[in-house]
C-alpha cells in the first residue's frame, strides 16, 4: 500500500459498520460501530440509515484522534448495484441513485458508496467502491441454466475473493492477471470461483441456492423436490425461502451456524456432527473440482478463505480431496477492509484506472 496515501474505508453490515483509516502503508486505526436493533428499527428502508451511520463513522474517526484533512479518498463496500465487471469504481450520481433505490435489493452494503460519497464530496476528494458482490465476469457458457428464463447469475464474495487471489499471485511472484486460481470462500454462505487472468469466469450463486451447503444455506437441491415442497407442504414462499437461506445447511442439520460450536461438539465425541461437517467440506471439494474443470485443469493454486478456513479439520478434509489439482493455500478470515483501501490506492497511485459505473453496466452485458 502506498505510504503517502491516506484512505478511509467503510464497510456497512446489517448490524454494524466497520471503519478503518489507512496511511503510512498500514492501518492507523480500525473499529466496528455496532448498531442496536432498536436503533435501526425506526427506519423502514436501509437507505434512510445514511445520516445516522455517517455521523457514527465520523464520530469513530474523531474519537480515535484523527481528522479528515489528510484524506486522499474515501472508499465504501460495494452494494447491490447493477452487475458490473470487477475493479475500483468512482461513485457517480447514477450509482448513488441505484444504491438508494436498491435496484437488486436492499442490503446494508448499499450504504457503503452512499456514506463514502457524502464524506468525500465536501472534502473535494474522490469516493470509490471496490469489487461489489454483483461483480459479473461470467463467460457466455457459464450463464446457461437449462431454463432460458432463469440464466445463471454472478453474486459472490467478490471483494475478499479477489483480494486473496491478488495476495496469492504476489506470493508466486506474478500478477493476478497472469494466474489461474480456484478460490473458495467459506463463510455463512460459500462461494467457489474460477479465476482466470484477473476475471471470475464462473462461480456458484451462493446467495440464491447454488453450490455446496453452508452454515446457514441449503446449497443446490433437486429442482423437482423443491417444486413438491412449494406446492405440497403448505409453507409460504417466505418460509421456503428461509429454509434455503437462513435455516438451511448446518442450521437445518445441527441447529447452529457457528462452526466453533460444531467443532466443540465433534471434540466431545458427536459423530453425527462430524459427519455433517465433513459432508459440507466434501461438497466444497466437489465444487472446487468443477471449477478446475472450467479452467481445463490449468490451475496455479487452490485458495481457501473465509471464517471457516480457521478450522484446521475443515481445511484438511478439503485439501485431502483437491490437492491433486494444484497446491492448496489457506487465507483464514477476510481481507475486506484492506482490499477496499488497496483498491482506492491502486487508482490514486496510477497503477489502475478508476472504472466508470456507466461503462461497467455495458461491460457486464
Amino acid at each position: 500500500m502506498d505510504e503517502e496515501l491516506q484512505v478511509l474505508a467503510i464497510n456497512p453490515g446489517s448490524t454494524s459498520t466497520k471503519v478503518a483509516l489507512f496511511g503510512a502503508g498500514t492501518v492507523l486505526f480500525e473499529t466496528t460501530v455496532n448498531h442496536p436493533h432498536e436503533e435501526l428499527a425506526q427506519y423502514e428502508h436501509i437507505g434512510e440509515q445514511l445520516q445516522l451511520r455517517k455521523a457514527q463513522v465520523l464520530s469513530a474517526v474523531s474519537s480515535a484522534g484523527y481528522g479528515l484533512d489528510g484524506l486522499h479518498a474515501v472508499v465504501g463496500r460495494g452494494g447491490l448495484t447493477h452487475p458490473v465487471p470487477g475493479g475500483t469504481y468512482l461513485v457517480c450520481d447514477r450509482m448513488l441513485e441505484d444504491l438508494r433505490q436498491g435496484v437488486l435489493g436492499e442490503h446494508a452494503s448499499n450504504l457503503g458508496g452512499l456514506i463514502a460519497r457524502s464524506i468525500a464530496d465536501p472534502l473535494h476528494i474522490p469516493s470509490f467502491i471496490v469489487d461489489p458482490v454483483v461483480v459479473d465476469e461470467l463467460e457466455p457458457l457459464a450463464r446457461y441454466s437449462g431454463i432460458p428464463e432463469l440464466p445463471r447469475t454472478s453474486i459472490f464474495h467478490a471483494l475478499n475473493q479477489k483480494a486473496v487471489a491478488r495476495r496469492a499471485a504476489e506470493t508466486l511472484g506474478r500478477a493476478y492477471e497472469d494466474c489461474r486460481f480456484v478460490v473458495a470462500h467459506l463463510g455463512g454462505g460459500i462461494t467457489v470461483a474460477a479465476h482466470r487472468r484477473g476475471r471470475v469466469i464462473d462461480v456458484n450463486d451462493g446467495l440464491n441456492g447454488e453450490g455446496p451447503f453452508s452454515p446457514e444455506r441449503s446449497g443446490g437441491l433437486a429442482a423437482l423436490k423443491i417444486v413438491k415442497l412449494c406446492f405440497g407442504s403448505g409453507m409460504s414462499q417466505a418460509q421456503i425461502s428461509r429454509r434455503i437461506k437462513g435455516n438451511g445447511g448446518l442450521v437445518a442439520y445441527l441447529g447452529t451456524n457457528d462452526g466453533r460450536e460444531v467443532a466443540a461438539r465433534i471434540a466431545a465425541g458427536d459423530r453425527g456432527a462430524a459427519e455433517v461437517y465433513e459432508a459440507m467440506a466434501y461438497q466444497v471439494a466437489k465444487e472446487i473440482g468443477a471449477m478446475a474443470a472450467v479452467l481445463e485443469g490449468e490451475v496455479d493454486a487452490v485458495l481457501i478463505t473465509g471464517g471457516l478456513a480457521h478450522d484446521r479439520k475443515v481445511c484438511d478434509w478439503i485439501e485431502k480431496r483437491v490437492a491433486f489439482i494444484a497446491p492448496v493455500h489457506f487465507f483464514p478470515g477476510e481481507y475486506e477492509m484492506t482490499a477496499l483501501a488497496e483498491g482506492a490506492c491502486r487508482v490514486l497511485n496510477g497503477s489502475e484506472t478508476a472504472r466508470s459505473y456507466l461503462d461497467g453496466l455495458e461491460g457486464a452485458l
